[in-house]
């Protein structure tokens, strides 16, 4: 995989990710810089999403602990769960923030 495909399925799964929450209602705000999206909680807390470049994967870094992702099958999966990162994600918010996050 060339750099630049690796950079637009990664960039395709952080919008995934900003666009649920957005449409989620869920009071966490999102910022990416460069390759970097920090989503910050209410309480501070912070979930960081990374791009990882030389490795090809997407970490992600919670209170739970780290993650690291890679494309297997059109699907970013963890090394240590076997779960999809958008999954993850979203049970990684439901652990940090004190609301009911509706995903619908």
């Amino acid at each position: 995989m060339k750099d630049s495909e690796f950079h637009q399925l990664a960039d395709e799964q952080l919008n995934i990710i900003e666009e649920a929450i957005e449409e989620s209602g869920a009071d966490i705000d999102f910022e990416i810089t460069g390759n970097v999206m920090t989503l910050e909680f209410e309480d501070r807390s912070q979930i960081i999403i990374n791009k990882q470049e030389p490795m090809r994967e997407i970490w992600l870094a919670s209170k739970s602990g780290g993650y690291h992702f890679s494309l297997q099958d059109e699907k970013w999966l963890c090394s240590k769960t076997g779960k999809e990162l958008f999954e993850l994600v979203k049970q990684e918010c439901d652990k940090q923030s004190d609301e009911e996050i509706d995903w619908a």
